[in-house]
């Protein structure tokens, strides 16, 4: 019997195998990513004068600012507190993405997604 590549005999069951484990593991990354998309993130900044959601596909869904945060002498604060509070929104998201698929991810491939 002739040797596989692999350096076994008969590897082609052990390849259909590993080939069902992979379009498996494919098919549950397309899954949580779509979850991910779908997933909500809200921050707030200025001590709740602005919030801000956005969703796992890092679009901006809504953007609160309270009266209060809104002085026409100091619109830079207010420009910082928006900038503030989308960028924790998108941070949160993008945390949430990395830990999801690292842990679907098989050992040591973590940091491809």
């Amino acid at each position: 019997m002739a040797r596989n590549q692999f350096g076994g005999f008969g590897g082609g069951a052990n390849m259909q195998q590993l080939m069902r484990q992979a379009q498996k593991m494919q098919e549950q990354m397309t899954q949580a990513q779509e979850q991910l998309d779908e997933q909500e993130y809200e921050a707030t900044s200025g001590g709740g004068m602005v919030t801000c959601r956005v969703n796992g596909k890092r679009e901006l869904l809504s953007l609160t600012i309270k009266p209060e945060a809104v002085d026409p002498d100091d619109v830079e604060m207010l420009e910082d507190m928006v900038m503030a509070a989308v960028n924790e929104a998108l941070r949160k998201g993008e945390e949430n993405r990395e830990k999801t698929m690292a842990a679907l991810a098989p050992g040591g491939m973590g940091g491809l997604f």
